[in-house]
């Protein structure tokens, strides 16, 4: 089951139980119970909870799966147009280029601030051409737009030396 579907039906029992301290409140009121009044904070805190919880719900957790895509870590996020994500060192050019793809689709968020309006996910891995020593080699670049979540012109480049330079290290 996915984690929306979860968030969906503990929103549905969230609202049954703030509908249940709802009518517990109206009932302390009509009864005069010396607690009537936590009842009303309780009920309220119980709205904000389920209000949340099915807001989570509508589709907070999109993520995109491309067939071919490896998984990848998030290094670096300025939150507006700048990150950084790394892969193995074992990964081949349909790899690369779908893990690309859904690294762009993944990390789109309409909240992201930038004055070029362009997202930049740069890709990369690290090796280590002796021991010790680490050297990070950057595979590629995508370049979308920070307005449209379906952006059909985003520009995806490969740094072709480095991916010969990562085939010669492993082999």
């Amino acid at each position: 089951m996915s984690s929306i579907t979860e968030l969906l039906i503990g929103a549905k029992w969230f609202g049954i139980v703030t509908i249940g301290f709802f009518l517990l409140t109206i009932l302390g009121f009509i009864l005069k119970w010396g607690f009537r009044f936590r009842l009303v904070g309780v009920t309220g805190f119980m709205g904000v909870l389920t209000v949340g919880l099915f807001g989570l719900s509508l589709g907070l957790f999109t993520r995109t799966e491309i067939p071919g895509s490896v998984k990848y870590s998030l290094v670096f996020d300025n939150g507006g147009t700048q990150t950084v994500i790394a892969v193995a060192p074992n990964i081949t050019k349909s790899e690369l280029e779908a893990t690309m793809e859904q690294a762009a689709s993944n990390l789109y968020s309409p909240g992201r601030l930038g004055g070029e309006n362009k997202l930049t996910i740069r890709v990369r891995t690290i090796i280590h051409p002796e021991e010790g020593v680490s050297e990070p080699l950057y595979l590629g670049e995508v370049k979308r737009s920070l307005s449209q979540r379906e952006d059909e012109n985003k520009e995806i480049k490969i740094f072709s030396e480095s991916l010969d330079k990562l085939e010669n290290y492993r082999s």
